[in-house]
C-alpha cells in the first residue's frame, strides 16, 4: 500500500459512474471469487453464510498463485490485510456497507498480499471491487474533478 491514500467516499452518482463496468479494472484479465472462497471470506469475517451476495470483483495479470495454482481473490487479499493492516470490522464494513468509496491510484500491484493456502506472495494482483468500492481506472479525472469537499478515508 502506498503512504498517500487515493480512497475518497463518493456518492451514488459518481461510483456508477466508475463502478459500471469490470473492463475498467486495470491488469490482463478479470475474474469473480469463487462461491467456495466468499463462503469461507464470511467465515474468516465472523460474519453469517449467504450475507455477502454482491459479486466480489479482482483483477491483475495473473489470476492464480504461481506456486499452488489457486485462483486468488478476495480471500486472499482479505486474510493478508488481517495480518496487522485492517480489522474484521473494518473490512466487512467495506464489503457490506453502504457509504460508496473510488480508489484513484492505480498500483502495479496490491501489496503484501499472500496466497491463504500456500502464504506464495502475491506480486501482480492489480485491484478488487464490490458492491461499494470501486477502482476509478477509466473515470479518474472525472472523479477528482468532481472530488472536492468530500471526505477521505
Amino acid at each position: 500500500m502506498t503512504d498517500q491514500r487515493h480512497t475518497h467516499r463518493v456518492d451514488d452518482s459518481v461510483f456508477r459512474a466508475v463502478y459500471d463496468s469490470p473492463g475498467s479494472l486495470p491488469g490482463k484479465h478479470r475474474w469473480v471469487t469463487p462461491e467456495q472462497d466468499v463462503r469461507r471470506l464470511e467465515e474468516v469475517l465472523g460474519i453469517p453464510t449467504k450475507t455477502i451476495g454482491a459479486p466480489l470483483w479482482v483483477s491483475g495479470d495473473t489470476p492464480e498463485c504461481p506456486q499452488c495454482r489457486r485462483a486468488v481473490n478476495w480471500l486472499d487479499i482479505v486474510t493478508s490485510a488481517l495480518d496487522g493492516v485492517h480489522g474484521r470490522d473494518m473490512i466487512a464494513h467495506v464489503i457490506l456497507g453502504e457509504q460508496k468509496f473510488v480508489n484513484t491510484e492505480m498500483p502495479a500491484a496490491i501489496a503484501g498480499v499472500r496466497c491463504v493456502e500456500c502464504q506464495t506472495s502475491i506480486e501482480d494482483l492489480r485491484s478488487f471491487k464490490c458492491h461499494n468500492w470501486a477502482y476509478a481506472v477509466e473515470a479518474i479525472d472525472r472523479v477528482l474533478a468532481g472530488d472536492s469537499g468530500r471526505e477521505r478515508s
